[in-house]
């Protein structure tokens, strides 16, 4: 019988009232473990009314009072860290060490939201006219809401549920139904930890729970991590009903090779971060843009080599590299793109498709793959592929390789790999996307800074995380003040019942 996986609504576990169900896969083995409910408008409706319930007297609490919640969730997560990597990886399919990596790196986030008290303070100004003091006040948004993706279930919901609570709102989760069980075991150690229920709900669905949450009147705010064509169609539909939205859509991050750059490393940090997690990260490195033909022929040879000692393993394996893709149907697609790779004329290096695990025959596995002398007008290069899949495009002099990442759809991230500050400095001024690494091949911002693409990688202005996630969560109130002065007898001075009709000065 599969594991039941419930809805977490109003502080409780809910087995889910539609007839609608999904189910949850061993990728290692291919084989059903859990049922998840797939949530109805009306459940999605039943977390929002517990949600704004409870929101106005947790928005009510000092900051310090929400930061120390915050503190014992991080405490009680960390505890039991093991159990949730364990439970994250039987889902997606990832090592454990990456599953602590994305649990560990989501935790950053909660641990930058326990500043709560400092971030929150507003701008005061004395005397900004006569008699008159300004100041500002941050303030919560009400109920906000979180749609997060499969490849990190842990990290990206605190990313988004972290600062949204800590500034004082109430927040609904929508996780990918492919690996629900953490974000439901997060909103238990949260509520564990001291918050009211409904101020972090978990509802599992599909397009019916989402298009629910971009509609609903009570939900202000709709944060998204996914593809850029669902972060296309949440944006337009909440923004057109007035609501705020962040939506980060998909990736194809370059890593630029210069000639001076230290080759050996290079290619050690690019398989790395192309084949981390199978590929399957928005920060992924899946383009090698070499520069000149020497570089390229060097960069590949020592990228098989690196590629060659890559070991792909079921979760549990702790030798292994990474592991499975999270399904079936995401794995076909994979196969889809380098079988148009190369029909469009790539040459193909290095095949993963071939590759069986014993006892792991009805696994999602795909070996690592490599293809060559891409171009950028190959179908395959302009889409995210999302897999193990790393492909080599040779550029004849800096321009044209720092044109690739700049002229390419989506702009999430790029990485150069140099000796030269000069070319650092200047790929970093002119690269057209939104995060860059200079010999970092994965330039993922650091908890207290913040994440967010340009061009489809992101559509809205305000990025995930670090001040833009308070900024995102909260506004501005700014108060204009001014105190009758004290006077030795009652009533107005002289000339004080003078209306005046002019524009005020300061």
């Amino acid at each position: 019988m599969l594991r039941a996986i419930p809805h977490f609504i109003a502080g409780a576990r809910s087995p889910g009232c539609g007839e609608r169900f999904a189910e949850v896969h061993d990728p290692a083995h291919g084989s059903p473990q859990a049922r998840v409910p797939l949530a109805t408008g009306a459940e999605v409706a039943r977390a929002v009314e517990a949600a704004a319930a409870a929101q106005p007297s947790w928005a009510a609490e000092s900051p310090q009072r929400r930061a120390r919640v915050l503190a014992e969730f991080k405490r009680l997560v960390e505890s039991r860290l093991q159990e949730l990597a364990e439970l994250l990886s039987s889902e997606h399919g990832k090592v454990l060490a990456d599953s602590r990596g994305d649990i560990e790196r989501g935790l950053d986030v909660i641990e930058f939201a326990c500043g709560i008290p400092h971030l929150l303070k507003g701008e005061y100004t004395q005397g900004a006219g006569r008699g008159i003091d300004v100041y500002s006040l941050r303030q919560p948004l009400g109920v906000v809401a979180g749609i997060t993706p499969f490849n990190f279930p842990a990290m990206i919901p605190m990313w988004m549920f972290g600062p949204a609570i800590a500034c004082g709102n109430a927040f609904i989760l929508k996780p990918s139904e492919q690996d629900p069980s953490v974000p439901v075991r997060l909103a238990e150690l949260l509520a564990e930890a001291g918050a009211p229920a409904g101020i972090l709900s978990v509802v599992h669905g599909d397009r019916e729970a989402v298009d629910a949450i971009i509609a609903h009147p009570l939900i202000a705010a709709v944060s998204f991590v996914g593809s850029s064509q669902v972060a296309q169609h949440v944006y337009a539909g909440a923004t057109a009903l007035g609501k705020r939205v962040q939506a980060m859509g998909g990736a194809k991050n370059h890593g630029i090779v210069l000639p001076d750059a230290d080759l050996d490393q290079a290619a050690r940090d690019i398989a790395g971060a192309a084949f981390g997690s199978a590929g399957e990260r928005c920060m992924a490195l899946p383009v090698a843009v070499a520069v000149g033909g020497d570089t390229a022929e060097a960069l590949r040879a020592r990228l098989v080599s690196a590629i060659g000692r890559l070991r792909v393993g079921v979760p549990t394996d702790r030798e292994a590299d990474y592991g499975p893709l999270v399904s079936a149907a995401h794995r076909e697609r994979v196969l889809r793109f380098i079988e148009l790779a190369v029909r469009e004329g790539a040459e193909l290096v290095i095949d993963g498709r071939g590759l069986e695990l014993p006892g792991a025959a009805g696994g999602y596995f795909l070996g690592p793959t490599l293809l060559d002398r891409v171009t950028p007008a190959m179908r395959s290069y302009q889409e995210e592929i999302f897999g193990p899949v790393l492909q080599i495009v040779r550029a004849a002099s800096f321009e044209e390789a720092l044109a690739l990442p700049s002229a390419h759809p989506y702009g999430n991230g790029a990485a150069i790999f140099t000796r030269s500050g000069g070319a650092a400095r200047e790929f970093a001024t002119r690269v057209n996307v939104g995060m860059v690494g200079i010999n970092v091949p994965i330039p993922v911002p650091v908890a207290y800074h913040s994440f967010g693409g340009w061009k489809r990688s992101a559509f809205g202005d305000v990025n995930q995380h670090g001040m833009d996630g308070v900024r995102f969560f909260t506004r501005i109130k700014t108060v204009t003040a001014r105190w009758p002065a004290a006077r030795p007898g009652p009533g107005p001075g002289p000339g004080d019942d003078r209306p005046s009709y002019a524009m005020p000065a300061v």
